[in-house]
């Protein structure tokens, strides 16, 4: 009923949906019990084993919240668990890595001028950084390092910096920045998963059986918890910044992400701070606005000259692209409607500095590496060039769409 190129469009498309959703549920539930955990108040009077509580309004009505830091006396009948938010997240967003990323790994992660990799090898290594990741960052939280919550967070920052080198050093830019979210992604929904809900089960059946709760599974929830609340905001960032070339595909990209989470520690600080009633350390924004004109300073700097640039050789699918009898009529338009954008250097407006998404479409082997892009964008859809700047015919579009679609079934 579809080519392949179609359905997998729509189905991440489809995917990529249901994983802002989601995110947007488990964020914005996280941020709210955060603000309503800082905020509870203390007073004469409250229940026993209420810690604090919270009044609220909202849409016209009136909210009274109570917190217990382990139980109350008698548990309620029903009793709300908020992690299918985490999960549901994690797992549509790594379905949405192996529709994008592992699926066209030889374009997405790969980059022959930074390390030439088989595609099993790039996927290897992108489970290893997600899996590992996680391991590793677990049994530092366990051991006794990890129990002062600052010198382990100081690490944690030194790690991460060292890991946004290193995948830089693997990784096309772009795939890089993707991991570095993504394992960042998985700590969160893992301490969730692993520890936080586990956890709170534990404190909920010794209630229920009678027993005493033992405090530590609540400071070991409290301290995954606080992690959580700072790393959301440059999670965000890094899923945002793979359309933005600017970012990830700089010299100094590596750089950027270090400092995108030193954003969110800011940012965080400030509304952390708020709502406790700590006061309103406006300083904060003046540091994230610092640090952000940082970020845009080093997007600029040119990369040293290390050589001529490799073009890695062609799939069997490429170069029966290539190969085709439309293919130079198809190289004709696009470099006639697209290239002067999609360029090393694009020419066609001088607010254009960067090719769009980083693709460069100037030789053979580019555009048969684009194929898919340029037949979706181009040829089955009219969203490039945009707004039809170059004045791209119907009968051009019908070349790319046949060409592709000849080529892929021969």
């Amino acid at each position: 009923m579809f080519d392949y190129p179609i359905l997998m469009e729509w189905l991440t498309l489809g995917t990529r949906w249901v994983h802002i959703i989601t995110a947007i549920a488990w964020i914005g539930s996280s941020f709210y019990f955060i603000a309503l955990d800082l905020g509870l108040r203390r007073r004469e009077g409250l229940p026993k084993g209420a810690y604090g509580e919270e009044w609220q309004v909202h849409g016209g009505g009136f909210y009274h919240i109570q917190k217990y830091l382990v139980a109350p006396e008698a548990m309620p009948e029903h009793l709300t668990w908020f992690k299918w938010e985490s999960y549901a997240t994690w797992l549509s967003g790594f379905t949405l890595l192996t529709l994008i990323y592992y699926a066209r790994a030889d374009l997405f992660m790969i980059d022959t001028d930074v390390m030439e990799l088989p595609v099993w090898g790039a996927i290897a290594i992108s489970l290893l950084v997600i899996i590992g990741g996680w391991f590793a960052y677990d049994a530092l939280c366990k051991s006794k390092f990890g129990q002062d919550n600052t010198r382990l967070m100081i690490l944690l920052y030194v790690i991460l910096v060292a890991l946004a080198w290193g995948l830089t050093q693997v990784f096309s830019g772009r795939a890089a920045f993707l991991h570095l979210g993504a394992l960042t992604a998985t700590i969160m929904s893992a301490n969730v998963f692993i520890t936080i809900i586990p956890n709170q089960k534990i404190v909920v059946a010794d209630l229920i059986a009678g027993r005493k709760p033992d405090p530590k599974y609540g400071k070991i929830a409290k301290q995954r918890s606080t992690h959580n609340n700072y790393l959301t905001l440059p999670v965000i960032f890094l899923m945002l910044s793979n359309h933005y070339p600017l970012a990830f595909a700089t010299h100094y990209n590596w750089v950027i992400a270090s400092l995108v989470f030193l954003m969110g520690v800011t940012i965080r600080h400030y509304f952390n701070s708020r709502h406790a009633r700590k006061g309103n350390p406006v300083w904060t924004w003046g540091a994230t606005t610092v640090l952000f004109l940082l970020i845009m300073w080093l997007s600029t700097l040119p990369a040293p000259l290390t050589g001529e640039v490799k073009e890695s050789a062609l799939t069997p699918d490429e170069q029966r692209l290539v190969a085709s009898a439309d293919f130079e009529a198809v190289r004709d338009t696009v470099l006639g409607r697209c290239s002067m954008c999609h360029a090393a250097e694009p020419f066609f407006d001088d607010r254009i500095t960067r090719p769009p998404k980083n693709v460069i479409l100037e030789t053979d082997a580019q555009i048969a590496r684009h194929a898919v892009q340029i037949y979706l964008q181009a040829g089955r859809a009219r969203a490039m060039p945009p707004g039809n700047v170059t004045y791209m015919e119907n009968s051009e579009r019908a070349l790319i769409t046949r060409w592709y679609e000849t080529a892929r079934e021969g």
